[in-house]
């Protein structure tokens, strides 16, 4: 990792002042595939606040000087929404048991640097420092092989979560829904979860 990247995480009201960049870099990241999100500032906003609001949260941000590079939102799965929460719920867990890592994203400039493992190391590190979880989890989005804006270069993070001793779970499903880049409204996603059983 390039010792000019610092990697920090916040929680709380003192994220307000990133909100911005947070927005925007979220915005530019999910318009790749497979995520094809044609993103709304004003919706960023709301969907931070989330975060800004939770008690659990936290939001570690990487930093090249000043600029944020990319960033990483977790909390607890009691704090997450009603269409995270339910596939758990239906399956029996307890949700204060689990902590969800909500997602990642990373300037393009500033991948194969190490960030997205010291990304999941400071979420678990945040659950660990909460205590109480026994399992730490996230969702991915499924999209068909065949989907007209796969790049034939495109590779799924499976190998990496795996490594991170995450273990896909398909019984765990849920759908989110945005608006896909050239769509006019927003269209339900199939998501399916990852599990991690170290805390």
């Amino acid at each position: 990792m390039s010792k000019n990247i610092r990697i920090e995480r916040w929680s709380g009201a003192a994220l307000e002042q990133y909100i911005p960049d947070l927005a925007r870099l979220r915005i530019e990241v999910f318009r790749d595939f497979p995520y094809l999100y044609d993103g709304d500032y004003d919706y960023e906003k709301k969907y931070l606040q989330t975060h800004i609001n939770s008690p659990s949260s936290v939001i570690v941000l990487a930093f090249d000087g000043d600029k944020i590079v990319g960033a990483s939102t977790a909390m607890a799965m009691r704090d997450e929404a009603a269409e995270m929460q339910q596939p758990f719920l239906e399956h029996g867990y307890n949700l204060d048991d689990v902590f969800y890592c909500s997602e990642s994203v990373l300037d393009k400039n500033y991948r194969g640097l190490g960030l997205g493992v010291k990304f999941f190391e400071q979420r678990e590190a945040h659950a660990a420092d909460l205590g109480g979880f026994k399992i730490i989890t996230f969702c991915c989005v499924e999209r068909p092989t065949n989907h007209p804006r796969r790049p034939a270069d495109y590779v799924p993070l499976d190998a990496f979560w795996t490594k991170r001793g995450y273990v896909k779970h398909p019984e765990l499903t849920t759908s989110y829904s945005w608006r896909d880049l050239d769509d006019i409204e927003e269209t339900p996603k199939p998501m399916t979860f990852w599990l991690k059983h170290e805390c």
